[in-house]
């Protein structure tokens, strides 16, 4: 019995594939969930992309990024592999840094429906000043 092919839930279609090419531009449909298997109890998972890249809608130059995503899984987890999939598919797409953020946020969102979300990217300095982005979900005025 293979464990790796066995084991993994039917329908997740990147996990275990190397023959699939990056989504030419971001899309929720990229993010692939799998059931929690503790939806009873409050844990954190932490994902963490230190090199994160995108374009400015501006100059055309790259923007590079450490993003960290926080989460407490409801009743859904996102897969990895998928997530690293989406996220590397915003290498090429033209659009500012907060919209990048709030983007991934509201994709994260939809397709999870978590009881906690933080997302934070730190981008790198451009002109001298860096811009971090932090999105909390539920937000504290809720």
């Amino acid at each position: 019995m293979n464990s790796d092919t066995d084991s993994k839930p039917k329908e997740l279609t990147l996990l275990g594939r190397s023959e699939i090419s990056l989504p030419a531009s971001p899309s929720r449909d990229t993010l692939e969930v799998f059931p929690n298997r503790n939806p009873g109890r409050d844990y954190w998972i932490e994902l963490d992309c230190p090199e994160f890249s995108s374009l400015c809608p501006v100059t055309g130059q790259p923007d590079t990024a450490h993003v960290v995503i926080r989460y407490v899984p409801n009743e859904r987890c996102v897969e990895t592999k998928s997530l690293k999939y989406y996220l590397a598919s915003y290498r090429n797409e033209p659009r500012f840094n907060e919209d990048i953020i709030n983007g991934i946020a509201d994709d994260l969102i939809a397709v999870c429906e978590p009881r906690q979300l933080s997302i934070t990217g730190a981008f790198s300095a451009r002109g001298g000043i860096s811009l971090t982005v932090t999105i909390d979900h539920p937000s504290e005025e809720a």
